[in-house]
């Protein structure tokens, strides 16, 4: 499987889960009447939305090189990372904006033992589910999939906090909900903004990983001809997606023609190796 297509079957799989569990919390809210329980049926569609927005990112990323974009449409995928990685701090900031208002406003909750089912639920499947989506994510190299699958678990962490804060306050009447969401909210703006410094340092053209460039200098230098391989320069045009130039050492008596037999091998074999095409 090409790793575009394990992006999209990846956010399908996330799409899928999530629309169970918009429809299982829906039920449960209007049988049970809970407001609470029916708004986090709504929170879920957010995370349709950056499987919706991963999966487009994958397919424009994908178009071929034509005449206005020579280097092909990668960047795109960083592009939708950062529209998914502003998802992710919007809801921080909102979930920290209503823990201020109930810590400055305190309300009594009322938890249920249906609650604390539909918790527990969505605490198992979010967990497992941003695991799985993360963890693809880096596989293939998708900042937008790592995303994605960070935002799954920063709600597996919300409905975990709501699911503590509910059993102290059944316990020992203590109501703690409000601080453990402004805590888990500024974990969340902490991590989106970490989320974020990958795609933007790839927009902005980050120097390309050392041990990577030392690889590719090592399969220079092993040609036949080649003496020495320096100032390798890599140009990022998204996931996988390089152009670059290196300047090779030769023997100084060779003829021009055997210069260009070299260049070619140098060229042919960083190609097949690396998808890179180098001059």
């Amino acid at each position: 499987m090409n790793r575009s297509k394990e992006i999209i079957r990846t956010s399908y799989i996330g799409i899928g889960t999530n629309l169970l569990l918009v429809l299982f919390k829906a039920v449960v809210g209007l049988a049970s009447n809970s407001i609470a329980i029916i708004l986090d049926a709504v929170n879920n569609l957010s995370d349709v939305l950056s499987s919706v927005i991963t999966i487009f990112g994958a397919k424009l990323a994908g178009r071929p090189a034509d005449v206005g974009h020579p280097y092909g449409h990668g960047r795109i995928e960083h592009l939708s990372a950062l529209i998914i990685t502003a998802i992710v701090l919007l809801a921080g900031v909102l979930s920290l904006l209503e823990a201020v208002r109930k810590i400055i406003y305190p309300e009594v909750p009322e938890y249920t033992s249906v609650t604390l089912f539909v918790l527990a639920v969505a605490v198992i499947v979010k967990f497992f589910l941003g695991r799985y989506v993360f963890h693809v994510g880096k596989k293939v190299k998708s900042d937008a999939l790592a995303a994605s699958g960070a935002d799954a678990s920063f709600d597996c962490l919300i409905s975990l906090a709501t699911l503590i804060s509910a059993l102290v306050f059944m316990t020992f009447g203590l109501s703690v909900d409000a601080y453990l969401a402004a805590l888990i909210s500024l974990v969340i703006i902490k991590a989106g903004v970490e989320i974020a410094i990958s795609p933007i340092r790839q927009l902005l053209g980050a120097r390309a990983d050392s041990k990577f460039s030392q690889s590719i200098k090592e399969d220079v230098e092993s040609v036949e001809g080649v003496l020495g391989a320096y100032d390798l320069l890599l140009h990022e045009y998204g996931p996988q997606t390089y152009v670059g130039s290196v300047n090779i050492e030769v023997k100084d008596t060779l003829p021009a023609y055997r210069i260009d037999k070299i260049t070619r091998c140098v060229q042919k074999k960083i190609f097949e190796d690396y998808g890179i095409f180098i001059t």
